[in-house]
């Protein structure tokens, strides 16, 4: 029984780690930590991936004002020169996966640094996104609080948590999901990359984590959205404070939908 209550208690602890520090009405998930996962790199695009994202824009509001990617997609993020290869799942989680290629192809990532890196007690995140970040001047207690400021609007751009379960043809919005009753497509195994938001579900931006173990209990709460399929090394050696030197989309940059373009 107590180590039950410590397995719960440690749990919820690293939930709350990942919530994100507060910033005006919407926060943006950032006190602790992140995920991420596997994934193999192929690039493809299907009439149903479309037909789907069609459906997800006309039930879904202000949702059709967001990039999607309908497909896969493979990003290269280069930590201290050694790179780390992601899919990017864009057939599970089309909006979640767009906004993060969106954002690597306007080169938002670029020089941002991991504000939060949790291996103790156990392996747990590394997470990392935060614009605020790119300023060295930013005192380290606000990283962590930061969105994506659409530089068109001036205003912040904020995604809806999309977690698809397994036997679903499309993702289920706006709401965590149980998990435990039934499997998500895209879970929080080691390697795992998710988005990390505040207490309201739709509140992800850019922020983003890895997880470095297998972290079910995040299953249905946090969206995942693609694996890491090379360089697991290199995020296992991630510090706080290191920096992003690069992102890149090299395959599937052509999945990507950005609405009026």
């Amino acid at each position: 029984m107590r180590l039950k209550i410590s397995q719960f208690l440690l749990s919820l602890a690293l939930i709350s780690a990942l919530m994100l520090g507060g910033c005006s009405t919407q926060q943006v998930t950032s006190n602790t930590s992140s995920p991420s996962s596997t994934a193999t790199s192929t690039t493809q695009t299907t009439t149903e991936a479309t037909s789907v994202s069609q459906t997800i824009s006309e039930s879904v509001p202000g949702i059709a004002s967001l990039p999607r990617l309908e497909g896969k997609a493979t990003v290269v993020i280069t930590v201290k020169g050694s790179p780390i290869t992601i899919e990017v799942d864009g057939t599970d989680a089309p909006i979640t996966a767009g906004n993060f290629v969106d954002l690597v192809q306007k080169g938002v990532y670029d020089g941002l640094a991991f504000h939060r890196v949790v291996r103790e007690p156990q392996p747990f995140v590394v997470q990392g996104g935060d614009p605020q970040s790119k300023d060295p001047k930013v005192p380290a207690d606000r990283l962590g609080t930061g969105s994506y400021i659409d530089p068109k609007t001036g205003n912040a751009r904020y995604i809806p948590l999309e977690v698809k379960p397994k036997g679903s043809d499309t993702p289920i919005y706006n709401k965590p999901f149980d998990a435990t009753a039934q499997p998500v497509v895209l879970p929080h195994k080691q390697g795992a990359v998710a988005m990390a938001r505040s207490q309201s579900p739709d509140s992800a931006s850019a922020q983003f984590y890895f997880a470095l173990a297998d972290l079910a209990f995040l299953d249905g709460n946090y969206a995942v959205f693609g694996n890491v399929t090379q360089g697991f090394d290199v995020v296992n050696k991630i510090q706080q404070g290191d920096r992003i030197d690069s992102a890149k989309v090299t395959q599937g940059a052509e999945n990507l939908k950005t609405p009026g373009q």
